[in-house]
């Protein structure tokens, strides 16, 4: 029977060897790197190819048997804006070809829509299923309020979804804006949920815990914490006025990211002065992006994980919280609507202001029963999600995939 045995992964405009949570690294970054570990393990080997961002990359560089990071050389060896990186498609199609022809692989696995739009010109150049995976669509941003992406970047992103074998959503919300948002098969796209890794996140014991708070000298003070990159689609700006909402100054916010995207250092900017004019300035930490042991103990730590994005098509952040016992107070939208269980794992916001917020907010710091109830249940329903699973759920979609005759556009 044929099955996937090598899967060209590409991921061009970021590295999975890239620090989560500064420049365009992000939940992307992590899904890519543990599903690619997680592929390779269970046998698949897989290569991701990226764009050499900085001078001196090792061309090949091998983080596991079967699973290694090709680094392509298109455009200068620096940090390129995503909306410059439209311009080095042909570029990068044609430095990926040249590894490709040696490699050999039997699926092409495109992250994000750069990375799609080379996928689907190297689809036809090879005669290879192309698989895709938006992590976010420029239609739901711009529902959401958010109009920040190239101007080709929807068209580019129909012709994708129109040309692509398989299209992976992380939740049935996300099946429903590929369909109705951009006239997607239904059947050529399949829900394959992200993991998280539970040894590294997990609830730890209460001695790392204290040792922690005591390492940032936050002694008893309530903690809430915003993880993620600084650019309006996260909305830092609402969890720092959900903090000042709730009158308590003993609180601390721990914001930990860094700036992101064309907006990032305007936001990062406009979030300091937001923090000055309400008064609580001297309640909000700000931490640079942190690797994943130390991202951990900052989860561990916190009473309260506060998500507010305007959209999400998972909300890994969520889950990591999640598997850490801790309670999630969580912006009602796309992904994030199937990790947070209202009034169960954590509560949905529905309204964008910092009462609506700030409300279960204060209810779980006021009643600490229920925070420990939440939290266990949180962490219980996160063993439902694995990058093991994801993995063999993805093995399985690509064996019936490397049978089929490439779907030709529409």
């Amino acid at each position: 029977m044929n099955r996937a045995r090598r899967v060209a992964v590409l991921s061009v405009h970021t590295s999975p060897l890239a620090q989560p949570g500064s420049g365009d690294g992000g939940g992307m970054n992590v899904y890519v790197r543990a599903l690619a570990a997680s592929l390779a393990r269970a046998g698949v080997a897989c290569d991701v190819l990226t764009r050499a961002d900085a001078p001196g990359l090792a061309p090949i560089v091998e983080v596991e048997p079967g699973f290694r990071v090709v680094h392509l050389e298109a455009g200068p060896p620096a940090p390129v804006s995503k909306h410059d990186l439209v311009d080095l498609v042909d570029d990068l199609t044609v430095a990926a070809r040249i590894h490709l022809d040696r490699w050999r692989p039997d699926v092409i696995h495109a992250n994000y829509w750069i990375s799609g739009a080379v996928g689907h010109r190297l689809k036809h150049e090879m005669n290879l299923p192309l698989v895709a995976t938006f992590h976010t669509l420029a239609r739901v941003k711009a529902d959401a309020g958010i109009d920040d992406d190239a101007e080709d970047r929807t068209r580019l992103e129909h012709e994708i979804i129109g040309c692509a074998d398989l299209m992976l959503a992380s939740t049935e919300s996300e099946v429903e804006d590929l369909v109705t948002l951009y006239d997607g098969v239904r059947d050529r796209v399949a829900v394959v949920p992200p993991g998280v890794d539970h040894d590294r996140f997990n609830p730890g014991t209460a001695a790392e815990r204290a040792a922690t708070r005591r390492s940032l000298g936050l002694g008893d003070r309530p903690v809430l914490l915003f993880a993620g990159r600084i650019q309006p689609l996260k909305g830092a700006d609402l969890a720092v006025r959900a903090l000042a909402a709730l009158g308590d100054p003993r609180a601390v916010l721990l914001v930990v990211g860094g700036p992101s995207g064309i907006q990032g250092e305007r936001e990062a900017a406009a979030l300091r002065a937001l923090c000055d004019e309400l008064g609580v300035a001297d309640q909000v930490r700000w931490l640079p992006p942190q690797p994943h042991d130390a991202v951990a103990a900052l989860y561990r730590i916190a009473d309260v994980c506060v998500v507010p994005s305007r959209a999400e098509s998972f909300g890994l952040v969520a889950l990591e919280a999640a598997a850490c016992g801790t309670p999630v107070v969580a912006a009602a939208v796309g992904g994030l609507t199937s990790i947070v269980v209202d009034g169960v794992t954590g509560f949905l916001v529905e309204s964008r202001t910092a009462e609506a917020f700030a409300a279960p907010i204060a209810r779980l710091l006021g009643d600490p029963a229920l925070a420990a109830r939440i939290g266990a249940t949180a962490e219980e329903r996160s063993r439902r999600f694995g990058w093991t699973m994801t993995a063999a759920r993805l093995r399985r979609l690509l064996t019936d995939l490397v049978a089929r005759e490439p779907v030709s556009c529409r």
